[in-house]
C-alpha cells in the first residue's frame, strides 16, 4: 500500500475531519464526547488550535484525507505552555496502514520545531492497545492509568498518560516558542 501525504490541514479540510471524528465520537472510546459535533463545530475547533500556535496535520492518500492529528494545550495555566497534548484519529478503513504512524511522527517534529520540550497522550480506556502502542513506539513512556475516570457506553473508563521529551526536554530551560 502507498504511505500517505501528511500535510498541514486547511480549513477547506474540515469536512473529513469531522467524517472521521463523528465515528469515533458515537461508537469508540478515544473520545469522551456523547454527541458527535458538527462541521460548524468542527472548524470552530481547528480554528482555535490554529490561533494557539499549534500544529493540526492530515494524512491524504489519493487525495482522500484519512486521519488527522494536531496538538493543543496540555494544560492553560502559563507554566503548561512547554507541554502539549496529542491527538489521532484514523479513518476506520484505513486504521493500522501507518497513517497514525506517520501523523504522529509528524506533528513530533512539529512540535519539537517550534520549541515545544513535552508531549503528553492522554489515551482513552487501558484497553487501547494499538494507541498504546503506537505511541510506546515513538518513545513515549508509560506515566501511569487514572481508573474508572470516565463513563461512556455503559462503563467506566480508563484514562492512560503517557510521556514524550521534545528536543531538549528537560535537559535546560525552554527558550521562547515560536
Amino acid at each position: 500500500m502507498d504511505k500517505p501525504t501528511i500535510r498541514p490541514a486547511t480549513a477547506a479540510d474540515v469536512p473529513a475531519i469531522a467524517a472521521i471524528y463523528q465515528p469515533a465520537v458515537a461508537h469508540g472510546l478515544a473520545s469522551w464526547e456523547y454527541e458527535p459535533p458538527d462541521d460548524a463545530e468542527m472548524r470552530r475547533r481547528f480554528e482555535a488550535i490554529l490561533a494557539g500556535g499549534y500544529p493540526y496535520l492530515v494524512a491524504e492518500l489519493g487525495g482522500r484525507v484519512i486521519g488527522y492529528a494536531y496538538a493543543s494545550a496540555y494544560r492553560t495555566r502559563p507554566g503548561y505552555r512547554f507541554t502539549v497534548e496529542n491527538s489521532v484519529y484514523v479513518a476506520a478503513d484505513t486504521q493500522r496502514t501507518g497513517a497514525g504512524r506517520a501523523l504522529l511522527s509528524a506533528l513530533i517534529d512539529r512540535c519539537t520545531e517550534r520549541g515545544f520540550r513535552q508531549m503528553i497522550a492522554v489515551i482513552g480506556d487501558s484497553a487501547n492497545q494499538p494507541s498504546i502502542a503506537l505511541h510506546r513506539s515513538l518513545g513515549f513512556t508509560f506515566c501511569g492509568v487514572i481508573h474508572s475516570l470516565g463513563w461512556k457506553h455503559d462503563r467506566w473508563l480508563d484514562s492512560v498518560l503517557m510521556q514524550r521529551a521534545l528536543g531538549a526536554g528537560d535537559a535546560r530551560p525552554p527558550g521562547p516558542l515560536q
